[in-house]
């Protein structure tokens, strides 16, 4: 289960983050993730509850998993197409020659955090 040093790692960004913006507690963060990772979805999502438990900062942080489905573009005639992992021939010339555009990405999109109150406001 690759997925939980995955989430391991991203837990570890976001806790840094929202210490060095010295928050109260990360209320979301929202992740893209290429189909093409093989990560499986509903794994993120149980892995990131695990670690949450351990992590105050993230002990009521919802995560939003954005998959993202593989996009390639030709190299023998330009056009660009969404595939899944198993078909990625061009639909326009039937070239085997692609490059991946999209669809192994693994990033932190958007992390929300909880600030404490300005004093004097």
């Amino acid at each position: 289960m690759h997925e939980l040093g995955i989430m391991t790692g991203v837990a570890d960004s976001v806790v840094a983050a929202a210490r060095n913006a010295n928050a109260l507690s990360v209320e979301s963060v929202t992740l893209r993730v290429g189909q093409m990772t093989e990560a499986i979805e509903d794994a993120l999502y149980f892995a990131f509850d695990v670690l949450k438990e351990g992590e105050p900062l993230l002990a009521h942080a919802e995560l939003k998993v954005i998959m993202v489905p593989p996009r390639s573009r030709c190299l023998e005639c330009g056009a660009e197409y969404q595939h899944d992992r198993f078909h990625m021939l061009c639909p326009q010339c039937g070239g085997s020659f692609t490059q991946l555009l999209e669809g192994r990405e693994l990033q932190i999109d958007n992390i929300e955090v909880e600030l404490p109150d300005e004093e004097g406001e």
